[in-house]
């Protein structure tokens, strides 16, 4: 698997300092936060954009996606439905001129009840999509606040049926969601573009820590991308809806610097963020080896009562 990091991580960066540290930190790719505080976002010209993708192309480096925060899932009158549309169709324009595959986005559903939020995301996810099938990208829907579960990005993907628009399984929330790995794998096999890796306190404090420093499960989450997710609940998708850990996926470490301006610099961690990565994966692939593929992950605790996503400041979230 290819691996990238999320300009979260390093805020405000310019490009070139992003390009030269992944490339030398042996980063595949990069995942662009696309801001305002940042200097990749929608309101940035033709010139910039083009700056931008030869940048990266020169370094060798891909740019995985485009980070936005568009909130498919939230109530809107009239005026908010053409300013959403408008937003998630800039981001796919973004994309398809910086070369990214991948635009992410929000459920943001809060309190709604679940049918007419997923009904709202769906339809809105549905029109885009073929402006994003004519530039060359997907809309990925991250499992995250409303829809923190696979099961739950699955609702709404399922009502779309575009193959351009997909899922972003981010590890934290399925987990804090108490879902199995097995079964966010089985839920999300269908549309799953990339996976956002990261490690933090605990299930009650999202603080950031270096991969393998915190509690978050990650072998079990990678152990699950396996081409056969034998312990999970429910159908398992056809094989040509798979994603696997052959050299085609990713993962992008999300390291949330932004929003706990106290945690230690990402540039110093992501050498060894990279090589438990690749020890992970390397292990996984020996269990498959050895016929072990299917080993069952533990059943992640779930979070503690009252625990809110990302801190309690779920709308400021990546």
């Amino acid at each position: 698997m290819r691996l990238a990091f999320s300009t979260l991580g390093v805020p405000g960066m310019p490009v070139a300092d992003v390009v030269r540290l992944a490339a030398g930190a042996g980063y595949q790719g990069v995942e662009l936060r696309a801001h305002p505080e940042e200097p990749v976002h929608p309101l940035i010209g033709a010139r910039e954009r083009a700056a931008v993708r030869a940048e990266f192309a020169a370094a060798g480096v891909e740019i995985l996606a485009v980070a936005g925060y568009a909130r498919v899932a939230a109530e809107r009158d009239a005026a908010g439905e053409e300013e959403l549309a408008h937003e998630l169709s800039e981001l796919v324009l973004l994309a398809a001129d910086l070369g990214a595959p991948y635009v992410r986005v929000f459920p943001g559903g809060g309190e709604r009840p679940a049918d007419g939020a997923d009904a709202d995301a769906a339809r809105r996810l549905a029109a885009v999509a073929p402006l994003a099938a004519e530039r060359g990208v997907r809309v990925l829907l991250e499992t995250h606040d409303s829809h923190g579960t696979g099961a739950a990005a699955a609702r709404v993907l399922g009502l779309v049926g575009h193959r351009s628009v997909g899922a972003l399984w981010d590890v934290l929330h399925t987990w804090r969601g108490g879902e199995r790995p097995v079964d966010t794998r089985a839920a999300l096999a269908p549309y799953l573009g990339y996976v956002q890796v990261k490690d933090v306190v605990s299930a009650a404090d999202p603080r950031p820590v270096p991969l393998g420093a915190g509690a978050l499960p990650l072998a079990s989450a990678l152990a699950a991308l396996g081409p056969e997710p034998a312990a999970a609940h429910g159908p398992v998708p056809a094989p040509e809806g798979g994603f696997g850990l052959g050299t085609g996926g990713w993962l992008c470490w999300e390291y949330e610097k932004r929003w706990f301006p106290e945690a230690p610099e990402l540039p110093g961690l992501l050498a060894a963020g990279r090589e438990h990565l690749r020890r992970l994966l390397d292990g996984v692939a020996a269990g498959a080896a050895a016929g072990d593929a299917a080993v069952s992950p533990a059943v992640p605790p779930t979070p503690p009562a009252g625990v809110q996503e990302e801190g309690g400041t779920p709308d400021r979230s990546d």
